[in-house]
């Protein structure tokens, strides 16, 4: 968002000052019906000190999820009053978090009269190609006709200007910024005498004296620049897009009068132009490829140290900011050669991108540390910083679903934490190679890495690792189906003193994931009240602190806990909330399971045309990011609906490979549901009731050893069915009485009323 539409939206002068624009900011949000608690973020949008001791205390990333709520409430508040239109420009050159923002408001436009229109050049990507609400409208090269009315409207009809006209358009090929650009090279080196829409061919004999790329007519015209005016256009390539006049003065060999006549000048032959005159004059680059030649003009070595000179500007200018402004110290700071300065900025560029959800970005600026790292000497910091880099980037990896990378930045991490002897950084990554190997449905050797990560946890007195590496093992002996001992190891980390070290370093995420993995658990052994209460504990953090991550795995807890018991209802709000917020802020990873879940709620609803596509993909991305732990679940849902779309041989095919995927990764408990899917399947031919009974009775022998009484219900719901159509009544009965039974007690009432319904209708 531009900051000239910023200040005209609330009437804001340039000659405002901060305790005006506060008090027509505060109007203008009373005036919409919007609470004045929005007011700190709308401030920190418009540059304006915030003296608000509740925002002072909010993280870079708790300022930045209500800073985008902010614009998009106001927005909408707006749109409510009379329709809006949103135009933004130039989407290519549009920074991380102004897409996050640009994103949820993408998400939500179906519910209010906004019309958005963007403009972005075709290397700009998004994710909203598929959306029913999104049109694209192609900006090809102009046609041979309107680009022979553009070159009238530039240089006129005389007759010498039409043989021109028709070369300008061969060697541009309609190109409207490259037609602009030769005609004002033919302007400048005179073969072009008088002004706009009347000029004539001067004396020299070839009008068609035209550099052979866009590139090298752009570098001629730079060329011929007075050497001011050329050192300033160079300098401000180097500092970027976008030029804060007091940080030019602050490179630029020239004096404030030579420099203000310079901009003009530069302004005048359209290289640059005014973008922003309050709080502080910008310029910006009239196009992106004017900025690259003229700063590949400059030699490497000039480069560098201008480079190096805009970080100590920054520094000085924004002392009191630096965070804010850390990405541009970052990038500076790289290509300055300064190495140090280079890996503390990058690091802290990751970290903050990390935290807005923005994960490839962090991830680039991580990888980017790395190399500025190389060039320094080697030593035990730079080895504790090398092992730590990787660990970052393999959260965020994780997030994206990017799992293949990660064992190879483990392995490097734990190689360097060995050849140092680093036991404490040794054990982390232990630790997060036990989730990598859960992860990849390997829950025994994930068991193996965990057990060394506590090992050294207890020898170096790390309880943070300990609680970290004991949600890892709860994960693994959730895999194997073993409920019970995953629920000691998800408690000890949800315990009290361990989950507030967790936070002070992870923020809210284990001790929300423990409580969603301990609804999962009870969930699964039928133990509805306690998953219940640590399910809407995690809901209830997850939303105080508004993480996505923490949010999605606290909603998918309670959806879980709710699809079990049968509460249909509330499992689709909930786990729509989930999907929807997963799709929203680029968390790929957790889309696998948040849609099988959902799926396997729409089947029971008899919502097939939404369950089967969702379980399609579901599976199909799993698959996609490698993620092995729990895909036999995922397929066992798609075989569920298939089942009730009457597509049996389907349906019988995905549940044998759902139960050789279980025997494969050792997943006791989804092997259970596996079997009993294969029952059901079976069930539904009067000549297959035997091997109905034989796959029902493996399921519900499975279950009980696990404790998985819900599952132990629906098998002997199952059998009593099969019984009743073999002849084998007296036995039906008993297991039918044992089914109603079990539901009654764990207040499953949907599956007690669906199976009296069906028994009494035999």
């Amino acid at each position: 968002m531009a900051r000239a539409g910023r200040l005209s939206y609330f009437d804001l002068e340039e000659s405002d000052d901060f305790r005006r624009i506060r008090e027509k900011v505060a109007g203008g949000l009373l005036d919409l019906g919007e609470s004045l608690a929005t007011l700190p973020a709308i401030l920190a949008v418009l540059d304006v000190p915030v003296d608000d001791p509740g925002w002072q205390r909010l993280d870079p990333r708790q300022r930045w999820n209500r800073t985008r709520d902010a614009i998009r409430r106001v927005l909408f508040r707006e749109s409510q009053r009379r329709p809006l239109c949103l135009v933004i420009e130039d989407l290519h050159w549009i920074n991380p978090e102004v897409q996050t923002v640009l994103d949820a408001l993408v998400e939500s436009l179906p519910t209010a009269r906004i019309l958005l229109l963007v403009s972005y050049r075709p290397e700009y990507e998004h994710g909203w190609g598929r959306k029913s609400y999104y049109a694209q409208i192609a900006l090809h090269p102009l046609s041979r006709s309107m680009a022979t009315e553009l070159l009238q409207d530039l240089l006129g009809n005389a007759p010498d200007m039409k043989a021109l006209q028709a070369r300008l358009i061969e060697h541009t090929e309609g190109n409207p910024f490259f037609l602009e650009e030769s005609v004002r090279h033919l302007i400048e080196t005179g073969l072009l005498v008088g002004q706009r829409g009347a000029y004539h061919l001067g004396q020299r004999d070839d009008p068609s004296d035209v550099p052979a790329t866009i590139r090298a007519l752009i570098a001629t015209r730079i060329d011929r620049l007075t050497s001011i005016d050329k050192r300033v256009l160079q300098c401000a390539a180097v500092i970027g897009k976008d030029i804060p006049v007091t940080l030019l003065e602050r490179i630029v060999d020239v004096t404030p009068d030579e420099l203000h006549r310079s901009l003009a000048n530069l302004q005048s032959a359209e290289f640059l132009y005014e973008a922003v005159l309050f709080p502080a004059l910008e310029y910006t680059f009239k196009h992106i490829l004017t900025l690259d030649v003229a700063y590949s003009g400059l030699l490497q070595e000039r480069r560098r140290a201008l480079h190096g000179q805009i970080v100590e500007a920054l520094e000085a200018l924004v002392a009191d900011r630096l965070a804010e402004n850390v990405q541009q110290l970052a990038h500076h700071a790289l290509r300055g050669e300064l190495w140090a300065k280079a890996v503390s900025y990058l690091r802290q560029a990751g970290t903050r991108a990390a935290a807005c959800s923005m994960n490839r970005e962090a991830i680039a600026r991580f990888q980017e540390a790395l190399v500025a790292l190389g060039h320094l000497s080697e030593g035990s910091e730079a080895y504790e910083q090398a092992i730590d880099i990787r660990v970052e980037i393999r959260h965020c990896l994780l997030l994206l679903g990017e799992h293949e990378q990660i064992f190879e930045y483990l392995k490097e991490a734990a190689t360097l934490a060995e050849r140092v002897g680093d036991r404490r950084r040794l054990g982390w990554v232990s630790s997060y190679t036990a989730h990598h190997w859960w992860y990849s449905g390997d829950p025994d050797l994930a068991i193996e890495s965990g057990r060394r990560a506590i090992a050294i946890a207890d020898s170096v007195s790390d309880p943070v690792l300990q609680g970290l590496t004991n949600f890892h093992l709860g994960q693994a002996y959730h895999a194997l189906g073993e409920y019970r001992r995953a629920v000691d190891f998800f408690t000890q980390t949800a315990a009290s003193a361990q989950s507030t070290i967790l936070a002070e370093r992870f923020g809210s995420l284990y001790s929300v994931r423990s409580r969603s993995w301990l609804a999962w658990c009870f969930a699964e052994l039928g133990d509805f009240d306690q998953a219940l209460m640590h399910g809407q504990e995690g809901v209830r953090i997850a939303e105080a602190v508004d993480q996505p991550f923490s949010l999605i795995t606290a909603y998918v807890g309670l959806g879980v806990l709710h699809l079990r018991k049968g509460e249909l209802l509330k499992a689709t709000i909930i786990l729509e909330r989930g999907l929807a917020l997963c799709q929203s802020r680029d968390l790929p990873v957790l889309f696998p399971t948040v849609a099988s879940r959902l799926g396997a709620v729409y089947v029971l609803l008899g919502r097939l045309d939404e369950a089967l596509p969702l379980l399609e993909r579901a599976a199909a991305e799993a698959r996609s990011m490698s993620r092995l732990s729990g895909h036999s679940l995922r397929v066992t849902h798609l075989g569920e609906a298939l089942l009730a779309a009457g597509r049996a041989e389907e349906a019988l095919a995905a549940a044998a490979q759902a139960i050789d995927l279980s025997r494969k990764h050792k997943e006791g408990g989804y092997q259970a549901w596996a079997f009993r899917l294969l029952g059901e399947i079976k069930a539904q031919d009067d000549r297959r009731l035997e091997e109905a009974d034989s796959a029902l009775t493996q399921s519900l022998t499975l279950a009980a050893a696990l404790g998985m009484r819900p599952l132990v219900a629906h098998c002997y719901a199952g059998l009593a069915g099969v019984q009743w159509r073999s002849g084998s009544r007296s036995r039906a009965e008993e297991h039918f009485q044992i089914a109603v039974r079990m539901f009654r007690e764990m207040g499953m009432t949907y599956w007690e009323e669906r199976g009296d319904r069906a028994w009494r209708q035999r």
